[in-house]
């Protein structure tokens, strides 16, 4: 047995050999052919490029401001009872005239039946006495009567008649608390809460805020000019100086925080007579139509009124091109080498969607203004020509 498993040993000894022998010979062959993995960077990113716009454009002061409601009232209970109805919807549009709410009426329409009946009363008390007025003044013409009873006659009767007169103003009072008893709206605008619930006592010794009626078109802006700001509308719209009734008319926009440009269109309409001597501003107010209430009192906008300057050949690119950091305004420009470069300007008026761009910036640099975030200062990129679309600034455009 021992000489066969070893003669089996001596025979298969040479086929695992050549078998280990062969798998080293691949693995060196696959070795062989085989390349290093290396890092392949990705090309540069395209981005697109223009030179800025030129223009001749119209300038404007350039104002913060707030909205402020065309008309307020709080709608007061102004005599006293149960709150019996409430006609309108919280928070809703109404016209004129319309019922918002209803105070106990049956007290006050009893008060004028009583007026009218004291009224009736002392009317009958006037035609008897002017009966013997009449009659007094006849006898004493025959000489039947004295004087002294024509004189008590005529004391009487305008005693009665200033009777009548006191019954008659007694009516028209009743006639107006029973009117009081109906609070309606009195001018077309938006009704707030009620602040008191039906079934309430209102009235009294103090009058009772029921809601609030706000008149929202046309709405106002109101917002502050320094004196020099003022000097220079004044002076240079029409090429004089305008008078304080003039300037009242001079046209403004305004536009949202979340809105570009300035959309809405309106005008002064209030500029104040005095400069305040502690700030040194003057307040002014500007009317704007306001249909859809899209403007609500109390929003913060931004406000655009005409300088009557131009700034020849202005220089103007998408105001989105436009970064920020803690050192200003910066543009993204490409130089000669196709490498970002942040270049640091002074921003000047918005025209539409353009900017003016009033230092920092040359003719012919090549701004970034698209696949901005593409683009790294120092970083490479693939230019791709980009064109400014042209804003309308109301003057022809630059040759």
């Amino acid at each position: 047995m021992a000489a066969i498993f070893g003669q089996r040993r001596i025979q298969h000894l040479p086929v695992r050999r050549v078998f280990f022998a062969g798998a080293v010979i691949a693995a060196a062959l696959v070795t062989g052919c085989s390349k290093p993995n290396t890092y392949a960077p990705p090309p540069p990113p395209e981005v697109g490029v223009a030179t800025p716009l030129q223009q001749t454009v119209k300038l404007h002061l350039e104002q913060t401001g707030n909205t402020i409601a065309y008309n307020t009232v709080d709608l007061v209970a102004r005599v006293e009872g149960f709150l019996t109805n409430i006609d309108y919807q919280d928070g809703a549009s109404v016209k004129k005239n319309k019922t918002l709410f209803v105070i106990e009426q049956p007290p006050y329409e009893a008060q004028l039946e009583q007026a009218k009946a004291a009224l009736l009363g002392a009317q009958a008390e006037l035609v008897k006495s002017q009966a013997e007025f009449d009659r007094q003044s006849t006898l004493r013409a025959q000489d039947v009567s004295s004087q002294v009873q024509l004189d008590k006659a005529r004391a009487q009767r305008d005693t009665d008649k200033a009777n009548v007169m006191s019954q008659e103003a007694a009516v028209q009072i009743a006639q107006i608390n029973l009117g009081y008893t109906t609070v309606k709206a009195p001018f077309d605008g938006v009704v707030t809460q009620h602040l008191i619930s039906v079934g309430e006592v209102v009235g009294g010794t103090t009058k009772t805020k029921l809601a609030t009626i706000m008149q929202l078109d046309p709405i106002y802006i109101t917002f502050n000019l320094s004196e020099q700001e003022l000097l220079k509308i004044r002076q240079n719209l029409d090429g004089r100086e305008l008078t304080l009734e003039e300037l009242q008319k001079v046209p403004m926009e305004i536009g949202l925080m979340t809105e570009e440009g300035f959309t809405h269109k309106g005008h002064l309409d209030y500029v104040s007579p005095d400069v305040d001597s502690q700030t040194g501003t003057i307040l002014v107010r500007g009317i704007f139509k306001n249909p859809d209430h899209v403007l609500l009192p109390g929003f913060f906008v931004r406000i655009q009124i005409p300088s009557g300057k131009t700034a020849e050949n202005a220089l103007l690119v998408p105001d989105r091109a436009l970064g920020q950091n803690q050192q200003g305004r910066y543009l993204l420009v490409i130089n000669k080498d196709d490498v970002v470069e942040q270049v640091a300007v002074k921003a000047g008026q918005q025209v539409g969607q353009l900017r003016i761009i009033d230092s920092g910036l040359k003719p012919n640099d090549r701004v970034v203004v698209s696949g901005i975030q593409r683009a790294i200062p120092g970083k490479k990129v693939v230019p791709q020509p980009a064109t400014i679309a042209q804003t309308d600034t109301g003057l022809a455009p630059s040759k």
